[in-house]
């Protein structure tokens, strides 16, 4: 296996590799784990892999689970398919940037995503290092933020669109999860910023230490969050993925934010995830 870094700040191409033999090869599965938390994502081409192979090396990392709003496969609990199709040309909307599913209260360790189908040219999905965005921060910033807390929600994202009922019953179902801003690494013991697109707003800021006046609490808070949120935005934290059919990106969901780019014309675009259930948030 050789390994290639893309960017100085994240990204690593594996090559000759195939990762259905780190299914049941433990030293080569050790290499690639190890590259992972070295590099936050990894990327391989032609992985020409079924489904099972697909779910069995995802499941090398932890155990899978589906997603509430997006459909998996029927026969792979735990592989959601993201389809997007030319016969649904309204269906334009994708994401802005996020850590997945941290609206749970353990949200997901890493992923494995594999490209199915994509289009010519466009559609690229984007990376970028939230370890570096904190490393990064200004030290009174750091300060500022190092005991707060924030809330995480799915209402207000996946169910802002869903009638009323439907979307106070996936908040039933999911509450909000709060989270600290400032979380660490379970494994390399890292500080990561840990705000995104999911993130509503911090529940412990409002104290006589920072606020005098309710014009401190807002928009005070409300400038720090849209502060700390946009630090995913610079591009010297980023790397940037162009898909191919059968391509593959592994990725430390608890040190990186992505965002998947819908500058392509109504086209196909088919990926399939696999995500790995992680750990509560300290």
């Amino acid at each position: 296996m050789r390994i290639e870094q893309l960017t100085c700040a994240i990204g690593a191409e594996l090559t000759g590799v195939k990762l259905q033999d780190a299914v049941h090869d433990e030293g080569l599965f050790a290499e690639i784990r190890a590259a992972l938390l070295r590099h936050r994502v990894l990327f391989l081409r032609d992985q020409d892999m079924a489904r099972a192979e697909h779910v069995a090396f995802a499941r090398r990392f932890g155990d899978l689970e589906d997603h509430p709003v997006v459909g998996s496969d029927p026969e792979y609990p735990g592989l959601v398919r993201i389809y997007k199709s030319a016969d649904q040309p309204n269906d334009r909307y994708e994401n802005a940037w996020h850590s997945d599913t941290t609206w749970r209260e353990a949200p997901q360790f890493g992923a494995v995503l594999r490209c199915i189908a994509c289009p010519p040219v466009g559609g690229d999905t984007m990376w970028a290092n939230m370890a570096l965005a904190y490393e990064k921060l200004p030290e009174h910033v750091k300060s500022e933020i190092g005991d707060l807390r924030a809330r995480h929600s799915i209402e207000a994202t996946f169910g802002a669109a869903m009638p009323i009922e439907k979307r106070l019953a996936l908040k039933a179902q999911f509450p909000d999860a709060e989270h600290p801003v400032v979380r660490t690494h379970p494994e390399t013991g890292e500080k990561i910023l840990y705000v995104n697109a999911f993130t509503t707003h911090f529940t412990n800021f409002h104290v006589p230490a920072r606020v005098r006046y309710g014009q401190d609490a807002n928009p005070g808070a409300a400038d720090l969050l849209r502060y700390l949120v946009s630090q995913a935005c610079i591009p010297e934290y980023q790397v940037r993925w162009r898909w191919q059919p059968n391509s593959v990106a592994i990725w430390d969901n608890t040190a990186t934010q992505h965002y998947a780019v819908m500058d392509y014309p109504p086209c196909h675009r088919k990926m399939e995830r696999a995500g790995i259930i992680g750990s509560k948030p300290f």
